[in-house]
């Protein structure tokens, strides 16, 4: 039981939070509306006015209503108005959080009681909804994926050298160069032993 209370005052708390807060309206004076004689120090001081907030001013004819510097608001001095409105029904914004200040700007009426003094807070902001965050999806991890994937080694493989052997190639060019010294010297050779028959043959003699 305890703690479905708790959880209601929870859900409560949270919508309160999450919720906007709606600007409210107020007529200035109630049913005597802004009229002279009425005491409106005591009509604002139990109001809870924050920024958004509307201020509804009913009036008859020859009054007016405007908005006004403190330093104008104490000494009731018209004709710096920061705004004014003489329609009977003036619908005040409350745009900005402070102190405003209203006077009736006609002759004596301020002195008469015809001021409002109101003080603005600033208005709370939202606390926005926190969305759970959705669970991470499970996703093979890195090491799985290594585990899994073969490893792929890449050798290149040694490309056969074709060397020719320089043994065989000096080898032939030598005997290619002893065939064709051997070519080239053999009428030298038969010349050198012809020259030499007659030597061995005077010797004989």
């Amino acid at each position: 039981m305890a703690s479905s209370v708790a959880l209601v005052l929870g859900l409560c708390l949270a919508l309160n939070m999450v919720l906007p807060t709606r600007a409210a309206t107020h007529t200035v004076g109630d049913t005597s509306g802004w009229a002279l004689g009425a005491d409106y120090s005591t009509w604002a001081s139990g109001l809870k006015l924050k920024v958004g907030d509307s201020l509804v001013f009913n009036y008859g004819a020859g009054h007016t209503v405007d908005e006004v510097k403190e330093s104008d608001y104490k000494s009731c001095t018209t004709g710096n108005s920061l705004s004014t409105d003489s329609s009977g029904t003036t619908t005040i914004t409350l745009k900005t959080a402070g102190t405003h200040y209203f006077i009736c700007a006609s002759p004596g009426h301020c002195d008469g009681g015809m001021k409002l003094a109101v003080k603005v807070k600033a208005k709370k902001a939202s606390a926005p909804a926190t969305a759970p965050s959705p669970a991470a999806k499970d996703s093979p991890s890195d090491s799985d994926d290594t585990k899994d994937t073969p490893t792929s080694t890449s050798t290149n493989p040694k490309t056969p050298t074709s060397t020719t052997p320089s043994t065989e190639t000096s080898t032939t060019t030598a005997s290619s160069y002893t065939s064709s010294v051997t070519a080239a010297g053999s009428p030298i050779v038969a010349m050198f032993f012809a020259s030499l028959i007659p030597y061995f043959v005077l010797r004989l003699m």
